[in-house]
């Protein structure tokens, strides 16, 4: 497998997230073609070492919930990481036993499993499944590649998204934001717009060639989603402002976004700040 990730999740352990893990692997999964039938595997594995996240490794308080996805030839690995008392094999009371089906069938379901220590503390289950008929991605695409990183404070209402290469963030970032608006409470339309948004920001970055991965956070507020795209080389979130355009809507960042703004990230990089509000 390849050094750094395709997908690269940066989550707290709540449970309402194990539905936005779910959104992120299938959106990969249509992407590079992988079957049905290898998707549900994929999605029950990684679910239920999700739940053991949200059930044991912070003994009840909120933490961070890693999840990285990493595309090889004829096979998908998924690492779920905490940092925590750590993911580990554990008995289901009959009350916790609606929530998951256990590590066994984690390691029924995945041809390769692993249990590692994280250094500081913490455990990562790695997870490898075959995917034979997935299509290969471009390799280059890491070059610059940031892996998102958010304050373990600010995870209650903050999530970290990196992909690579920017094309994979075509069937990822819709799926992931639409998700997000549902829990600010968004409308139905508006939540339409928040799809609509993502689709040209993603299929805009898709074509700038010094842009070939994408990493942002995205902050949720009752009817308010926050995104912020970067590191972006100078000049391109300006571009991606300007030339996202969909037929019959014009720019929907310019018509649909409450607000943006650039902001400097340091050195010679830059951050597109986009701010959605419902207020209807």
């Amino acid at each position: 497998m390849a050094d750094l990730p395709n997908v690269c999740l940066t989550l707290s352990n709540q449970p309402d997230n194990v539905v936005l893990v779910r959104e992120a692997l299938s959106g990969m999964a249509e992407t590079v073609g992988v079957d049905e039938i290898d998707l549900n595997d994929i999605r029950t594995a990684v679910t239920e070492a999700c739940n053991n996240v949200v059930l044991h490794a912070y003994d009840g308080e909120e933490g961070p919930l890693q999840i990285e996805v990493f595309l090889g030839p004829r096979a998908v690995e998924v690492v779920v990481r905490d940092h925590g008392t750590g993911i580990k094999p554990h008995i289901r009371s009959e009350e916790e036993a609606a929530l998951g089906i256990g590590l066994s069938i984690i390691q029924a379901l995945a041809p390769r499993v692993e249990f590692r220590d994280v250094p500081g503390g913490g455990t990562e289950v790695r997870m490898e499944f075959a995917t034979p008929s997935a299509q290969a991605l471009d390799t280059a695409a890491h070059d610059g590649f940031r892996v998102p990183d958010v304050a373990r404070e600010d995870l209650a209402r903050t999530s970290g998204l990196a992909v690579a290469p920017s094309a994979l963030a075509r069937k990822v970032l819709p799926r992931v934001m639409c998700v997000l608006a549902a829990r600010a409470h968004f409308t139905t339309d508006r939540i339409s717009d928040t799809e609509l948004v993502a689709d040209a920001l993603v299929a805009e970055a898709a074509k700038e060639s010094a842009n070939r991965h994408m990493s942002m956070s995205i902050s949720v507020e009752p009817r308010t989603l926050e995104l912020h795209i970067g590191p972006l080389e100078r000049g391109c979130a300006q571009r991606l402002v300007a030339s996202t355009t969909v037929e019959g809507v014009g720019s929907p960042v310019e018509k649909l976004v409450s607000e943006h703004w650039v902001a400097s990230s340091g050195g010679e990089g830059e951050v597109l700040a986009l701010r959605l509000r419902d207020e209807r």
